[in-house]
Formats: C-alpha cells, structure tokens, sequence
C-alpha cells in the first residue's frame, strides 16, 4: 500500500497542490481507529522519539522535573528562557556548553532569530533546537560515571538505555538506524508503534512516564516555543502528550489512551498539524480550531488553506 492524499492546498477556489502521506489513529483499547497509508512501515520519527528518549534517561537516573525535563523532550524555538534553561540543567551537573556536541545552529523560532542575528551572535551548539535533549543526555552519563565525550555513539550504554525502551513502548524491534540532524543516533519505528508510545507516556499514572506527560503538558512552550503548534495543542487538550518531528512527522497521545502519528511523505510541515488534528477529530477529540487548517498567503495575507482531505473528514 502506498501513501494515500492527506492534504489538500487551496489557493481561492483552486486547488493548487496535494501533500500524501500516511497516518493511524488508535483509540483507547489500542485498536486503530483511523489507518491511512502505510502507517504499519519503518519511518524515521526524528524528533518525535525525544519524549521516549527523555523517558530512558529519567530510568536511569536523571533527576529533571517541570520546564526542565519539558526542555529535555523538546524541540525548542531558542528563545532566552530555552538557552538559559540548557546552561541550568549542565551547569547543575558540572558541565559547560562546550560539552554539547550537537549540531552549531541558529534558533529556529522566527522571533528568537531576529533578536539572535540583531545581537550579533552566531551559529553555537547551544542554540540548536536539540540542545535540551543533548545537556540531558550529558547529565544522564554524568549521574552514571559514563563517559561524556562519546555520548552520541550507537554503542554508548545511554544510546543502548535509549534503543531499549523505544523498542519497549513502541511494542516492536527497531527497524532502521541513522544519524539524527543533531548527531544523534537516529532510531526507525513504524506510525503505529510511535502512536503506542505516546499512548503509554499519556495514560501513565505513575513512574517516570507520568513526570515526562506532566512535564510537557503543564510547559508546553518548553517543549517548543511562544507561537508553535505544539504548545498550542498541548495547551488547548488537557493532559496531551505531543511532539513535531523534522520531515513532516507528528504524534500525540491522550490521558484517556488514544494516539495519532502522522508522516507527511514529502516532508513538509505545513500539513502535519492539519492532518493529526483531523484525525483526532476522527476519534471524537476537541482540537483547537485555529489548528485545523494552515494558512495559503497571497501578498502577505490569506487567501487560501491547507485543508485535510477528504478520507480524513468524511
């Protein structure tokens, strides 16, 4: 089965272009309610696993609660809150930034941006939008005396602890292995499993799966910034566990056990908030309406949508 139509964008009264892709929406017995495309096949959930991730470091030790432990889970915009939370949690454990090895960048939220470049500062670890997961990740070999310099090895024990419990909540063997924008070990499941995961995180009523759900729902612009999507969707569903993923991946869980993941084929992300908050719909869940569609811009203001298409709201 190949990806199927997801999205639709209109521009007026003409539509202009199409987005497939393929989604699974389970409901809360774990069935799926809602499969479209390839939902069962190996995908690359990039920063999608972070909540899982975080969820192996808190096993095994990490001691991070609230918007810290929101950072570590995130995908953040690199506003000042978010680079002066990365210092906290490595300078609590006797790190500076120079032990970060993930990828020098520029923040990622358009306003951050501006102010970053206004300041006249550069590319810097730090600033990367996986900058959280890593400082935990660093903390994490500190509280076990593992070694930092090699944290991002495959072979590393915290890459091990970290394989292992995506392969337990994800309820299948990984089924592809890469690099991670960041440099990170990059670890393939399916939609399907992803969408266990989120459930398992979001249903959790104790444990270190409680504190990761908690976290990210209570400080939702920890895990990505003042305007993003995701903070707006944690914010609008109380008790959702949800995180954006690079190449036009998304999930979500709920407290009450339903999950939807979502995989835009060509990558984009303009369509993924679109489509996970039409399959939620699907399952009976109340999504923020200003989510439901991503706006099409005609000298600089709408004058058309990305739309879900129509397998997904009939």
């Amino acid at each position: 089965m190949a990806h199927e139509l997801v999205a639709e964008v209109w521009r007026g009264e003409f539509l202009e272009s199409v987005h497939h892709g393929s989604v699974i929406a389970l409901d809360r017995t774990g069935r799926a309610a809602l499969a479209v495309g390839r939902p069962h096949d190996t995908t690359y959930p990039r920063s999608s696993n972070k909540p899982v991730q975080a969820l192996a470091m808190l096993r095994h030790g990490l001691d991070l609660d609230g918007e810290l432990l929101a950072l570590a889970c995130a995908s953040h915009s690199g506003e000042d809150f978010h680079v002066d939370g990365v210092r906290r949690i490595l300078h609590a454990h006797g790190l500076t930034e120079a032990a970060l090895q993930c990828t020098p960048d520029l923040p990622i939220g358009e306003d951050a941006l501006k102010a970053h470049l206004a300041a006249g500062r550069g590319k810097a670890p730090q600033y990367m939008n996986c900058s959280g997961k890593h400082a935990a990740m660093l903390a994490t070999c500190v509280v076990n005396g593992w070694s930092t310099h090699d944290y991002l090895e495959p072979a590393h024990p915290l890459q091990q602890a970290i394989r292992e419990t995506l392969e337990e909540l994800a309820g299948e063997p990984i089924g592809a292995e890469g690099v991670d924008g960041c440099g990170a070990p990059l670890l393939g499941i399916s939609l399907t499993g992803l969408a266990r995961a989120f459930s398992a995180l979001a249903r959790a009523q104790d444990g270190p799966e409680q504190r990761i759900a908690r976290a990210m729902n209570r400080h939702p612009e920890w895990v990505g910034g003042t305007n993003r999507d995701v903070t707006k969707l944690m914010r609008a569903i109380p008790g959702a566990v949800a995180k954006d993923g690079a190449e036009g991946v998304y999930a979500i869980g709920l407290p009450t056990g339903e999950a939807v993941a979502c995989k835009i084929a060509d990558g984009s992300s303009r369509a993924r908030a679109v489509v996970l908050v039409a399959a939620l719909r699907k399952l009976g869940v109340v999504a923020p309406d200003e989510l439901a569609t991503f706006p099409v811009l005609g000298h600089g203001r709408p004058v058309g949508a990305v739309r879900p298409s129509p397998a997904l709201v009939n």
